[in-house]
C-alpha cells in the first residue's frame, strides 16, 4: 500500500490515512439517507433501494478517484443534483424516474468525452465567473427550502404561496403531535452549527442521528398512538429487502425503461423533449462539472496537495473518475455522482493519498448493509441536513463582485430563480442569458465569449418552445 500510493512519499502513514478515510465518511454518510428520502418521495423506488444504489455508487466513485488519481477524496450522489433530478426533471418535467436515469447516463458518457478530448476546458470556459460562482449557492438555497418544505416549516399558502406554519398550540389547529418535530428539526439544525462550529467530526451525521433519537423519544413519551404510526412500520424492514428492492426497482431500469419516452412526447410533442432533453442534460452536466472542479480545487488546497502551478495533481483521472462514477450511478439507478466537499475534512486528518478514499469506500461498503437502521431516520432529520447544507453552499457569495451590475445582476438571477422557480436549471439560463443581455446594453459584447453565446440561445429556446 505504501509503494502503490506513495504513503510515506507524501508525509503521511497507514494508520493516518485510514482514520481520515473514517472521518471522510462520517461527514458524508448522511447523504445515504438524505438521498433515500428524497428518491423515496417519488413513489416508484423504495428508501432501501435507493439507499443500496447511493451506497453501491459511492463505493464505486470514491475507489475510481483513489486508484485513478490517488487523491484523498470520496464521491457520492450529489446534493442539489438529487434535489435537481427528483423535484426538477421528475415532479417538474413530468419524466418516470427511469427517464431521468438516461439523462443522468448521458451526462455522464457526455463528461467521459469532454475529460478524454479536452473540450471541458472549452465549455467551463465559456460560463461567466460570476455564474459559476453563483451556482453552488443558488443550489443551497434550493436545497434549503426543500429542507424548510419537508419538515413543514414553510408551507403552502394560497396568498403568497409560501408562509411559515403555525406554531400557535392554544388558540390554532395545531397539534403537539404535527409541532414537535417541526421544532426537532430547527433543534437539530442549531446544534449542527454548533457542532461545527467546534469542529466536531461528522457534525451533519451526528446531528441527523441525535435529531432521529430525540424525535423518537418525544413521540413515544409524549404523543398517544405513536408507537403504532411511526415506529412499528419501520421495525416490520428485513435486512434483505433493501437488496430485492435495488434488484427490481432502481438496477438497469436506466435500460430497460428508461429510453421509453413516448408518455412525455405524446403530452408536449417532439420538439419540446428535444430541446428539454438536450437543455436538462446541459444543466445535468455543468452542476456535475462546477461542483467536482470546485471541490477539487478546495479539498486539495486545504491539504496543500496542489502543484506548483495551483493545479490538482491528476485532474484529468480525476474527472474521469467522477464520470465514470455518473455512469456506474445511473445504472444503478441513482443521480449524478460528484466529489464530495466533504472530503477536505479527511484531508485536513491528515489524508493525502488514494489510500484515504480506499479506507472511506470499505466504511460505506459496511454501512450497505444497515438499511434497515437508516429507515428509522425521520424526514425531519433528514430535513435538517438539508438546511444546513444549503448554508454551506452559501459560502461562495463573497467571492462575486457586488460593485458589478455586469456581474451582480447574473449571479443574483442565477441564485434567485432556483429556490423560486424550483429548478436548477432555470436558474443557471437566467443567469447566463442575464449576463449576455447586461453584456450588450453595457456595450460590452466583445467580452461574450461564442460558447456562451450558444449556451444562451439554447436555454432560451427552451423557453419559448417548452414552456
Amino acid at each position: 500500500m505504501d509503494r502503490f500510493f506513495h504513503v510515506t512519499e507524501r508525509g503521511s502513514t497507514v494508520r493516518t490515512e485510514i482514520m481520515a478515510g473514517l472521518t471522510t465518511f462520517m461527514a458524508m454518510a448522511y447523504i445515504l439517507m438524505v438521498n433515500s428520502g428524497m428518491f423515496s418521495a417519488l413513489g416508484t423506488v423504495s428508501y432501501g433501494a435507493i439507499y443500496i444504489a447511493t451506497a453501491i455508487s459511492a463505493i464505486i466513485g470514491t475507489v475510481l478517484i483513489g486508484l485513478l488519481a490517488n487523491l484523498p477524496l470520496a464521491q457520492a450522489s450529489g446534493m442539489g443534483l438529487n434535489a435537481f433530478f427528483v423535484y426538477t426533471v421528475c415532479f417538474g418535467f413530468g419524466l418516470s424516474y427511469a427517464n431521468a436515469l438516461v439523462l443522468v447516463l448521458c451526462d455522464g458518457l457526455i463528461f467521459v468525452l469532454l475529460t478524454v478530448t479536452g473540450l471541458r476546458k472549452l465549455i467551463f470556459d465559456a460560463i461567466p465567473q460570476a455564474v459559476k460562482t453563483a451556482i453552488s449557492a443558488g443550489i443551497g438555497l434550493f436545497i434549503a427550502f426543500i429542507g424548510l418544505q419537508n419538515a413543514g416549516i414553510v408551507v403552502n399558502d394560497d396568498a403568497t404561496l409560501v408562509n411559515l406554519r403555525s406554531f400557535n398550540l392554544l388558540g390554532g389547529n395545531v397539534t403537539w403531535a404535527d409541532l414537535f418535530p417541526v421544532i426537532i428539526t430547527i433543534l437539530a439544525v442549531f446544534a449542527i452549527a454548533a457542532m461545527s462550529y467546534r469542529k466536531v467530526k461528522g457534525a451533519v451525521l451526528w446531528g441527523l442521528l441525535g435529531s432521529a433519537v430525540l424525535y423518537y423519544a418525544v413521540g413515544l413519551l409524549t404523543v398517544p398512538g405513536f408507537y403504532d404510526a411511526a415506529v412499528a412500520p419501520n421495525l416490520t424492514s428485513d435486512f434483505l429487502g433493501a437488496f430485492r428492492d435495488f434488484g427490481s426497482q432502481a438496477f438497469l431500469k436506466v435500460f430497460t425503461e428508461g429510453f421509453d419516452f413516448s408518455a412525455y412526447i405524446t403530452a408536449h410533442g417532439t420538439l419540446d423533449f428535444v430541446i428539454m432533453f438536450l437543455t436538462t442534460m446541459l444543466a445535468f452536466c455543468m452542476v456535475d462539472m462546477f461542483d467536482t472542479l470546485g471541490t477539487l480545487f478546495g479539498a486539495c488546497s486545504v491539504g496543500g496537495l496542489l502543484t506548483k502551478e495551483g493545479d490538482v495533481p491528476n485532474m484529468n483521472r480525476a474527472m474521469l473518475a467522477d464520470s465514470i462514477a455518473t455512469c456506474c450511478g445511473a445504472v444503478c439507478g441513482t443521480s449524478t455522482v460528484t466529489t464530495y466537499v466533504e472530503s477536505s475534512s479527511g484531508v485536513a486528518e491528515g489524508g493525502r493519498t488514494g489510500l484515504t478514499s480506499m479506507a472511506t469506500a470499505v466504511f460505506f461498503f459496511i454501512a450497505m448493509f444497515l438499511a434497515p437502521v437508516a429507515q428509522l431516520i425521520p424526514s425531519y432529520a433528514c430535513a435538517a441536513a438539508l438546511i444546513y447544507v444549503g448554508v454551506l453552499m452559501m459560502g461562495n457569495v463573497k467571492n462575486i463582485d457586488w460593485s458589478d451590475a455586469s456581474a451582480a445582476v447574473p449571479a443574483f438571477l442565477t441564485m434567485a430563480f432556483m429556490p423560486l422557480t424550483y429548478n436548477i436549471s432555470y436558474g443557471i439560463a437566467f443567469g447566463l442569458i442575464g449576463y449576455v443581455f447586461t453584456k450588450l446594453f453595457s456595450g460590452k459584447a466583445k467580452e461574450i465569449s461564442v460558447g456562451t453565446w450558444v449556451i444562451a440561445i439554447l436555454f432560451a429556446v427552451m423557453f419559448f418552445v417548452s414552456r
